[in-house]
């Protein structure tokens, strides 16, 4: 079944003209198809399916681990933006087709703030209302419709007969330790905001667009008032809103550095990611013999995911061939051919949203041959020299710094280069980045390209500092059509990513348990 209507498109008429009505039903809710309808509107069916049903015992759990963490965060925030409103939407469903959704994920600034992961609920906001000690936060939503509401068994997008029970204003406000409202309520803040209003835009756009259309219409009754041409209340509207973007930028630099909590859910990311990578190594015998065996790596690893997780952190590439050269290779509709070898770039996002993210090249046939060593092992070289300098105080770009300079010696020493090696690194030149044309590292986290609308000098020219977590994964990638190098390269594509945690004194290589050597990863699939 579909995650909206069923192929008898079962909702009343009566339900369905209700539902697009209603201002609080969203685009996907008034997609489905009345003309498709066969569930019954008689007054005797809605009275008896109305009744006959047990009490049920609404049971409050206790606060979730990441509650208290959360509450650290909304205080760091709040410290920032003493006086101002503060809304950030989880986001709704977005439509995959017709009548049908993807899976809801939650916008990673409302996780990270309410520590809501994958049981949030679609078109919930949070509202950080400012207060005498700095802000109290409430999150709106849309809680359960009573069993005496047709809600409960005709609306497919949120009646429990289609997706299940959905929690109470009570039940949340106990799990996520901060006070709860139902989502009429929003219309409150919606209508009084001001000049001290400030979202985060991408969130959700209808939200965006209320409060876009609030804000003129107080900057219009501020001219009115003062009598001026121009309101005190200068309104940028769009993405390029100051205030609004500055919230953006200082919510993602938050993250920058990971409390305890962010960083056991990235160990655990991490475990099972490896979990997933032995699961995709134990059946590349199945995958080698498909003319689309990518895709059941690609679906072997989904299904660690699922189990283990969420889901995948972001599609997985399984890259095999001349594939593996193709950056972000994700059609993943190719064979797995004994000989090549298969890049596989993919992560486990935890119910937290938390994702690994981790790249491994192996030999499909347990064995590298001379050039494929030679080219794994330089990468490894790279990423072991980046690793090399993590420590608190470096800048973010001296790691990348520390691989370039080992791909452009090895290149040049392959004759690939028409300069030498310290030629290339001359920032005019960088002839050795038409093999590997990315950066080695992004941070990671609750994103997979996480912290990503920080500022330059806080990110790519920041101080690297202990907690934060990134990735290093250099890599060689040679197209099989690239002429400028010799016929025995063409093809190979080989990176090796790993997820490193700044510590007081150096890094940790959180990924080190999965085999990373020329060696260790032969063995590793003829273990299998």
């Amino acid at each position: 079944m579909a995650n909206t209507t069923d192929t008898t498109g079962s909702v009343t008429e009566a339900s369905t003209a209700e539902i697009a009505s209603d201002p609080e039903s969203t685009t996907e809710t008034q997609r489905t198809m009345s003309n498709r309808s066969t569930t019954p509107g008689s007054e005797g069916f809605t009275s008896y399916i109305g009744s006959g049903w047990a009490e049920r015992d609404e049971l409050l759990p206790p606060a979730r681990e990441q509650a208290g963490f959360a509450a650290e965060r909304r205080a760091r925030i709040s410290a920032l933006y003493r006086g101002k409103r503060l809304v950030v939407p989880a986001g709704s469903l977005k439509q995959r087709s017709n009548d049908t959704d993807y899976a809801f994920r939650a916008h990673s600034a409302f996780s990270y703030l309410t520590g809501w992961g994958s049981d949030s609920e679609p078109g919930s906001v949070l509202v950080l209302e400012p207060s005498p000690s700095g802000h109290e936060a409430t999150v709106y939503f849309r809680e359960k419709a009573g069993r005496d509401s047709d809600e409960f068994y005709a609306n497919p997008e949120i009646g429990e007969f289609w997706i299940g029970a959905r929690p109470s204003l009570a039940q949340v406000a106990s799990d996520l330790a901060l006070g709860t409202r139902g989502i009429a309520d929003f219309d409150a803040v919606v209508d009084g905001t001001d000049t001290e209003t400030l979202l985060v835009r991408e969130a959700d756009p209808a939200v965006t667009e209320r409060i876009d259309s609030a804000r003129v219409r107080y900057a219009a009754e501020q001219a009115i008032r003062t009598d001026a041409n121009d309101s005190a209340f200068s309104l940028e509207v769009g993405s390029e809103h100051a205030p609004d973007a500055e919230l953006a930028r200082d919510l993602s630099e938050l993250r920058l550095v990971k409390d305890a909590y962010e960083i056991r859910q990235m160990r655990e990311a991490v475990d099972a990611t490896r979990r997933g990578f032995d699961d995709v190594i134990a059946d590349l015998p199945r995958s080698s013999i498909s003319e689309r065996g990518e895709r059941l790596v690609e679906g072997v690893f989904y299904t660690r995911a699922r189990l283990d997780g969420n889901a995948v952190g972001y599609d997985t590439i399984a890259a095999s061939g001349p594939h593996a050269t193709i950056l972000h290779w994700t059609r993943n509709d190719g064979p797995v051919v004994p000989g090549d070898l298969i890049l596989l770039d993919a992560g486990v996002e935890l119910d937290s949203l938390y994702t690994a993210d981790i790249t491994r090249t192996l030999p499909i046939n347990g064995t590298f041959d001379d050039v494929q060593r030679k080219v794994y092992e330089a990468v490894r070289e790279a990423a072991d020299a980046a690793f090399a300098v993590v420590r608190p105080g470096v800048v973010f770009h001296e790691v990348h710094a520390a691989a370039m300079e080992v791909i452009a010696r090895r290149t040049a020493e392959w004759g690939l280069l028409p300069v030498s090696a310290e030629e290339a690194l001359e920032a005019d030149n960088q002839h050795h980045r038409r093999y590997m044309v990315h950066g080695t590292s992004h941070h990671l986290g609750i994103d997979v390209h996480d912290c990503a609308q920080a500022r330059r000098d806080m990110y790519l020219d920041g101080i690297v500092r202990e907690g934060m977590v990134f990735t290093i994964e250099p890599g060689l990638y040679f197209q099989a059509d690239d002429v400028s190098v010799p016929a025995e390269y063409r093809g190979i594509g080989v990176r090796i990513e790993d997820d490193i945690l700044v510590t007081a004194y150096g890094a940790e290589n959180l990924s080190a348990g999965i085999p990373r050597t020329a060696d260790e990863v032969e063995a590793w699939v003829r273990g299998a």
